[in-house]
């Protein structure tokens, strides 16, 4: 039962993530397709774990004919593109330029909010240019030349940015598995492998990928968003995995593995509300610096891969607005509250 609680609430608290970013900058992304992927990818990784077929047929409350037949027919589908709000304003304004009070009027169900984040993230990418402001503004698309750039270096940075940690963290070490994982055109991700060895970031002997590091700065606008929000929701996941496997036992001052979470209420005359606020940069500072002196030192003295080991860190905070978070509390990730 306890376990049972547990998938419950990290179920629930991954479905909220989803959604907000499926909504996120106005856009609508389709998921048709997570319930297969929910069940491909667990069932993959339940088989993978050294669980037998049948009896992961049977914690799905599935008949193993059943079960096989649906695995097969999700590992032979492909991906289908669909329409978001995102896409329909780009082919609107595709269609020659058009005034704002159109553009609203078009879209009035999708809600103002998602519709100015759309044409605000349209222009900042540089697919749609934007003359006068308010009401008055008047959308256009840029010249097929420039878009067909901004989309391509775009493209080829997000998706250099995430092969290079699924090599660092051991998820594929060929383009094969690379391939297999990720539903993106082999030439493109050839093309971004190249690019990775050409820079450094990724060495390659015979058929077989390595990196020594992964850095994406902060603030980079290059492509390094998805990676980055795919490294800090993997990293949780090992923390709570390692602390599942090791039976939930309760945490202890020299803990290797584990985590804390601590949230402060605080509010802008709080005599502590700066320090609180601070408490990211001061991490992320005393960490990066860390990280700087260990990266310095391997690449003077580089490890012995047979017996080094990889320490995960995550630092997280989130300001939640008055009256959405919690009482002040401070929680282990073994306590109860």
């Amino acid at each position: 039962m306890q376990l049972r609680l547990l998938i419950d609430g990290i179920v629930r608290q991954t479905t909220v993530l989803l959604a907000q970013i499926s909504t996120s900058a106005g856009a609508r992304s389709p998921l048709s397709h997570i319930a297969d992927q929910v069940f491909f990818e667990l069932a993959k990784e339940i088989e993978a774990q050294g669980v037998k077929r049948r009896v992961a047929a049977d914690m799905f409350g599935m008949a193993l004919r059943a079960y096989q037949k649906k695995t097969q027919r999700l590992t032979e589908s492909a991906s289908a593109a669909d329409r978001t709000l995102w896409q329909a304003v780009l082919e609107l304004i595709e269609e020659g330029e058009i005034g704002r009070g159109r553009i609203e009027a078009r879209f009035k169900k999708d809600g103002q909010a998602e519709l100015a984040a759309v044409l605000k993230d349209l222009v900042r990418s540089g697919l749609v240019y934007r003359t006068g402001s308010g009401e008055h503004a008047v959308y256009g698309v840029t010249r097929q030349d420039v878009r067909e750039r901004v989309q391509l270096r775009a493209g080829k940075d997000a998706l250099a940015n995430v092969i290079w940690l699924k090599v660092f963290r051991g998820e594929a070490d060929t383009r094969a598995e690379l391939l297999a994982s990720l539903p993106v055109d082999p030439a493109d991700l050839h093309a971004a492998v190249q690019e990775l060895l050409d820079s450094g970031r990724l060495a390659e002997q015979g058929n077989q990928l390595t990196s020594s590091n992964v850095l994406i700065p902060i603030g980079t606008a290059q492509g390094g968003g998805e990676a980055a929000v795919l490294d800090h929701f993997r990293a949780v996941s090992l923390v709570i995995a390692s602390k599942v496997r090791a039976g939930l036992s309760g945490a202890q001052a020299d803990d290797r593995a584990g985590g804390s979470t601590f949230t402060f209420t605080v509010h802008p005359e709080h005599p502590l509300a700066a320090e609180v606020y601070a408490l990211l940069a001061q991490t992320r500072a005393s960490t990066q610096a860390l990280w700087d002196r260990v990266a310095a030192h391997n690449t003077a003295h580089p490890p012995d891969e047979s017996r080094a080991e990889r320490v995960v860190f995550y630092a997280g905070q989130y300001a939640a607005p008055a009256g959405e978070g919690d009482e002040a509390r401070e929680t282990d990730d073994d306590s109860d509250e």
